[in-house]
């Protein structure tokens, strides 16, 4: 069991993700971040799920826009709260800085904490751009995020860009060519792991159900599905289950302009090209592989435990 700092944009994916977090491992926060929401709804719906699902964990609020590019509009797909729209929201969105507790946690808890990012990667910049020396004090960075290709699995927001990459593309630029020691896990990997709408109900989880309602729908009138990808889950399923990923290593960059903008790009061959946009960069980890079975195996057994 890891101790984890969870950073999210909280939608209906993020928060199946949260739940099988608050089963498999120890949360030491919840840092809020624009993206399926604007980061006070994203706040306040960390904080309507924590109390509905019974996950005691403080919840920070972070950055409200991409580093450098214009903001663009949240998603809708997960209804307008990004929760399905399924309850009632009391919760206020002010809340503690999130950057700063990120910081002061690593520095408090060298080679501890593994943060585990699930939207924009902008918090996550922030903190290594405000305080260069915690890099090598966190013990890991696992991202959801990016599209390689592999299996025809591209992009979902542009024919080459993942939504949370898309919607800071130099933050993650900046992320993935830093010495953090990062696993990014995918839309190669995420969307081999689907759970249909029988299956959600199956799980006995009333909240669950509750929100991904819109979910459903869209997925069923775009694609025809009756179900969802768990996306952000597969971030918390590497750290339970590393052996049923494959993972490959390669120096990784964003690309942060034109038609491609926020496409995740890996080093293919060992050419020597007049131009290395990687030249320098440190190797990281993508998984480009899964075992389906045993992730959605492992996530039905968590969630249904008494």
């Amino acid at each position: 069991m890891r101790t984890l700092i969870i950073d999210t944009d909280i939608g209906v994916d993020d928060a199946f993700a949260l739940a099988y977090a608050a089963r498999t491992q120890h949360l030491l926060g919840i840092t809020t971040v624009f993206g399926n929401v604007a980061v006070g709804q994203a706040v306040k719906n960390a904080r309507l799920f924590c109390e509905k699902m019974a996950i005691e964990a403080e919840v920070y609020r972070g950055c409200s826009r991409p580093l450098a590019q214009r903001p663009s509009a949240p998603a809708t797909l997960h209804g307008e709260d990004g929760l399905g729209d399924a309850f009632d929201n009391p919760f206020s969105d002010a809340a503690p800085g999130a950057v700063q507790f990120i910081i002061d946690s690593v520095r408090a808890h060298p080679q501890q904490i593994t943060l585990v990012a699930i939207g924009p990667l902008t918090n996550i910049a922030s903190a290594i751009n405000q305080a260069p020396e915690i890099i090598p004090l966190v013990k890991e960075l696992v991202i959801m995020g990016g599209a390689f290709g592999t299996g025809g699995h591209s992009g979902n927001v542009t024919p080459f860009s993942e939504f949370n990459i898309w919607k800071d593309p130099h933050a993650a630029d900046q992320v993935l060519t830093s010495a953090l020691k990062v696993v990014v896990i995918p839309l190669d990997v995420t969307h081999q792991v689907l759970i249909t709408g029988d299956e959600v109900e199956r799980l006995n989880q009333p909240v669950l159900s509750a929100i991904c309602r819109p979910y459903l729908a869209y997925s069923l009138a775009k694609e025809g599905f009756n179900g969802m990808a768990l996306h952000d889950t597969l971030a918390l399923a590497w750290l339970s289950l590393p052996d049923a990923f494959t993972l490959t290593e390669s120096p990784l960059r964003v690309i942060t302009e034109g038609i491609a903008c926020g496409q995740t790009v890996r080093k293919l061959s060992a050419l020597a090209s007049r131009h290395n946009p990687f030249e320098g960069l440190p190797t990281q980890r993508v998984a480009l592989a899964v075992d389906a079975d045993a992730v959605r195996s492992h996530f039905f057994q968590a969630l249904t435990a008494p």
